[in-house]
């Protein structure tokens, strides 16, 4: 079950230290926070030094705190001429300010520095205080801050990367126990890459003994402020000390990329891999991008509320928090996405009602994520009859899915090379790369990296036989002239209801396991407006008019699993695996043998809009040895070998 997320308090010392009441313990020395954060953890790591002519450096700290750590760590980068080309920090912090407070407490530690414009677009980008995976990108993306909101005891085991530097960071020993135990220091063991470094202000015995026995080696040196001496070291074991080596990058000859499919997925890792400076080419079947299920006129986004907080919960929030994110990155470099602004409304079931109003109450959301309303509050803000209430989210709403395509595949620029009106008939392996032949038998092109974004095409294309996918048929009704005019916002339940332009409102959609037909059915329509009449009574004379013509539709095809998860990574490779079954039985998902250089991303199901974005950011991350921005377990949840997995555990492979 996830915690519920306590927030920080801000509180101040009589000289000015920022204090916290729940350890008793300041957050930084009286001497200053930013010549701490210099003394202590940039020079103690070497750096900027350590990640001079880099890609990729990966700085993990165990407590977040003011993010003056981070501050100073991007200011050193951005001053640094020989700098690497991406920083990544990664940070987990059980108590998180809250923005306006994080605000506050900057604005007293960085006036008069060269830290303040920071400051300012660190306290702008804070996330919403809920629980999980953060990721806020800085600098073009060139400086990415990770942030975990949990206790880092039993988050860190779950994150996956390869840190180059630590910063042991938190309050003192003796005020948080937990944060210098046995635990902490094997998770950190599990992720630290060859030489990595660390630094920390505590000499603590159980802080020494604790990282000799995780495979660290320690010295003393002189310490900061009124600290005698501080520990400085590096990850050297003598012995091996983890199951699996930390991810690397993919060993490619040139960061190039065959996508296939051009739908939310495939546009997603078009710009997400662009981003990176990979060169993208593009394979789509139709004339366009987004003309299947992508090419609805409009779509909903939302998280995902359980009273159990399950891990479909926990990946819908992740991916969605990172998807406003993106879109609003597509916007601010004037892209359009064509997305609404003014919230959605869930009308629930009673059992539904029951359900998310106790994990509201259990988890205590902050109101900018969800929020409970009567039926009048409902009624006030959709601007029409309700049969219910429910729960209000404001940040989310409607957004046009080929908008938000185009968009992504404009921002990659020069790096796409689109090929359209083209299928992929076969796939081989040549050498180190994949090649893509269409249905003449023609060589369309080849890269070292090939990622399926084909929807239940994709898992006959990579020939893969444990990877069970379902067509479902989802037709969508448009009722012109409809009583759902004055329709303010979005609103779900049963069905769905958007109002689009010229008072025309988009309903639907129905769920058709393995059918193909592409007809309009009238029964489609009656169903979709059926199900929306009983939330929306005043749609009833839609439903019951007979002026059919007033009802126009659209059949897309969705994709989906049994789990109803998507399918997001490295796929497996079946006949290796078939080879050492007997060996594999018990295999874990990073024992599975896998495909080099072969990815899926599909089986998005109706949440496309919300999942491909993180989808797309999971696969550039795994490609470039960056840290996952979705803990490994969940990741694990999507990882498309899952089902060789089970077969390799039921033996029945």
């Amino acid at each position: 079950m996830t915690a519920i997320l306590i927030p920080a308090t801000l509180a101040f010392r009589n000289d000015g230290t920022p204090f916290s009441p729940l350890y008793d313990d300041i957050y930084h020395s009286a001497s200053g926070a930013l010549a701490q954060a210099q003394s202590v953890f940039l020079h103690g790591n070497q750096l900027p030094g350590r990640w001079q002519n880099r890609r990729i450096f990966t700085v993990l700290e165990t407590g977040f705190g003011l993010g003056v750590n981070f501050l100073t760590t991007w200011e050193a980068w951005r001053e640094d001429p020989s700098r690497c080309e991406r920083l990544h920090f990664v940070s987990v912090e059980k108590h998180p300010f809250s923005r306006e407070d994080l605000r506050t407490v900057l604005a007293s530690v960085v006036a008069h520095t060269s830290l303040i414009a920071r400051a300012q677009e660190l306290a702008d980008a804070w996330p919403m205080l809920v629980p999980g995976t953060h990721r806020l990108e800085f600098e073009g993306g060139r400086v990415t801050l990770t942030l975990v909101f949990g206790d880092a005891v039993e988050a860190l085991p779950k994150m996956w990367l390869r840190a180059d530097a630590f910063y042991l960071d938190g309050f003192a020993p003796a005020k948080n126990h937990e944060l210098w135990s046995q635990t902490m220091f094997k998770a950190l063991a599990r992720v630290a890459g060859e030489d990595a470094t660390f630094a920390t202000w505590s000499c603590a015995g159980e802080v020494k003994h604790a990282l000799v026995d995780n495979g660290f080696e320690y010295r003393k040196i002189e310490g900061f402020g009124s600290k005698r001496a501080m520990l400085v070291g590096r990850f050297a074991p003598r012995w091996r000390v983890r199951r699996y080596e930390p991810p690397l990058p993919v060993a490619v000859r040139e960061r190039h990329a065959i996508v296939v499919g051009a739908g939310m997925a495939g546009c997603a890792l078009i710009e997400r891999l662009a981003a990176r400076g990979w060169r993208v080419t593009l394979i789509e079947r139709h004339a366009a991008p987004a003309c299947e299920a992508s090419g609805n006129p409009a779509g909903v986004f939302h998280p995902l509320i359980s009273r159990d907080d399950s891990s479909t919960s926990r990946i819908t929030r992740a991916s969605y928090l990172y998807a406003l994110r993106r879109w609003s990155e597509l916007e601010a470099a004037g892209l359009a996405t064509m997305r609404t602004h003014e919230g959605l409304l869930h009308i629930a079931t009673d059992d539904e009602s029951r359900a998310v109003a106790a994990a509201l109450e259990s988890f205590a959301y902050p109101a900018e994520y969800a929020l409970a309303v009567s039926c009048e509050r409902a009624e006030q803000i959709a601007g029409v009859t309700l049969a219910q209430g429910g729960w209000f989210y404001p940040l989310a709403g409607a957004i046009s899915p080929a908008a938000v395509c185009r968009a992504q595949c404009e921002a990659a620029g020069a790096q796409l090379d689109a090929h359209f009106g083209v299928s992929v008939a076969r796939i081989e392996r040549a050498g180190d790369a994949w090649r893509a032949f269409d249905d003449n038998g023609a060589l369309v092109a080849e890269a070292p990296v090939m990622i399926f974004a084909n929807a239940h095409d994709a898992s006959r294309a990579a020939a893969l036989d444990h990877a069970p996918t379902r067509l479902v048929r989802g037709q969508l009704t448009l009722v012109e002239h409809s009583p759902l005019a004055s329709l303010r916002v979005p609103v779900v339940g049963e069905g769905y209801a958007l109002p689009l332009p010229d008072g025309v409102t988009l309903t639907g959609a129905t769920y058709e396991l393995d059918d193909a037909d592409d007809a309009i059915r009238e029964a489609g329509h009656a169903e979709n407006l059926e199900r929306v009449a009983r939330m929306l009574p005043e749609l009833a004379a839609a439903r019951d008019a007979a002026r059919a013509h007033d009802r126009t539709g659209r059949v897309g095809f969705r994709c989906v699993t049994s789990d109803r998860l998507p399918m997001i990574g490295q796929l497996g490779d079946e006949a290796a695996a078939r080879r050492d079954a007997s060996r594999l039985s018990g295999a874990w998902p990073l024992d599975l043998p896998r495909l080099p250089g072969l990815y899926g991303a599909y089986a998005y199901g109706s949440r496309g809009l919300v999942w491909a974005a993180l989808g797309a950011e999971l696969i550039a991350s795994q490609l470039e040895g960056e840290p996952w921005p979705l803990e490994r377990e969940l990741a694990e949840h999507v990882d498309p070998a899952r089902f060789l997995q089970r077969a390799l555990r039921l033996r029945s492979l």
